[in-house]
């Protein structure tokens, strides 16, 4: 396994790759999460590459950027084991500069539930991910379900920027508890821990109800807000979405997200269900 810390570097081992190529970009704290991501990367494409970046441009001020989980050394063993043949591991100065362009996030969908939280946020993922899929040029990126708003406006950036990877999206993977793995779930007590079992269980009672025939928005989320306020200590948003991010008051099954945020003692919280 090659791994660049500059953007020399990177593009040097890019060259020599070839094929298709598989891309999972990452923040780090790998765990089994990420390694589904690199797993199908693996199985779909020639060659894998990892970027691990701690990206400053999408935290807000007061957010946990400091302490945001770094493991270098173990997250590299990780990736060698996983078959990845390049890892990318840049300095913040390898990716901005000064006074440099800007991208907007959505004026609408970028600033609604996540954004409207943590308003800016997004214009800093999608600013990184441009950068990420211009220096990789991969074949396919990988992306979980669990950051739903962002792969949608990724998916829509690259539609509309006519980029030429292909945006792959995978599945939610979970500890046996329930519990959406997250590089924060490190932050929460044994107690917070249980507490936070609140958000995939409030998500499996709302499959129940559609199951059963229940469609209205409303009747869903008043069920999933009573299991959840018994348990969080501050719901930040229970929301029902179709798949391109607009609200609706009937579920239709193949189109339709149901998201949840919530902060559990002082670890922010989110998952969903695409039904």
């Amino acid at each position: 396994m090659i791994v660049a810390r500059n953007n020399e570097r990177l593009k040097n081992s890019r060259a020599k790759l070839t094929g298709s190529i598989g891309f999972v970009p990452t923040m780090g704290a790998l765990h089994e999460g990420h390694l589904s991501l690199i797993r199908r990367a693996r199985e779909e494409n020639d060659h894998v590459i990892v970027s691990i970046f701690v990206n400053p441009t999408q935290f807000l001020p007061g957010e946990d950027l400091e302490k945001y989980p770094r493991k270098e050394e173990a997250d590299r063993k990780i990736c060698e084991l996983a078959g990845v043949d390049l890892l990318y591991m840049p300095t913040t100065d390898q990716l901005y500069h000064e006074d440099e362009l800007l991208i907007s996030a959505p004026k609408i969908r970028g600033y609604i539930l996540e954004g409207a939280k943590r308003p800016g946020h997004f214009d800093g993922v999608l600013q990184v991910v441009m950068k990420l899929l211009n220096l990789t040029r991969p074949t396919r990126a990988y992306f979980g379900k669990k950051d739903a708003q962002q792969l949608v406006l990724i998916s829509r950036m690259v539609r509309d920027y006519f980029m030429q990877t292909e945006i792959v999206s995978c599945e939610i993977v979970r500890d046996p508890d329930g519990l959406a793995l997250s590089s924060r779930n490190i932050y929460l007590s044994p107690e917070e821990r249980q507490r936070a079992l609140a958000l995939s269980r409030s998500l499996k009672r709302a499959a129940k109800m559609i199951q059963s025939g229940e469609r209205d928005t409303r009747r869903i989320t008043a069920v999933m807000r009573g299991i959840l306020e018994a348990e969080v200590d501050g719901l930040e948003y229970v929301a029902i979405v179709d798949r391109d991010f607009h609200p609706i008051e009937r579920i239709v099954e193949g189109e339709s997200i149901i998201l949840v945020a919530a902060r559990v003692g002082l670890t922010r919280l989110i998952d969903n269900l695409w039904v």
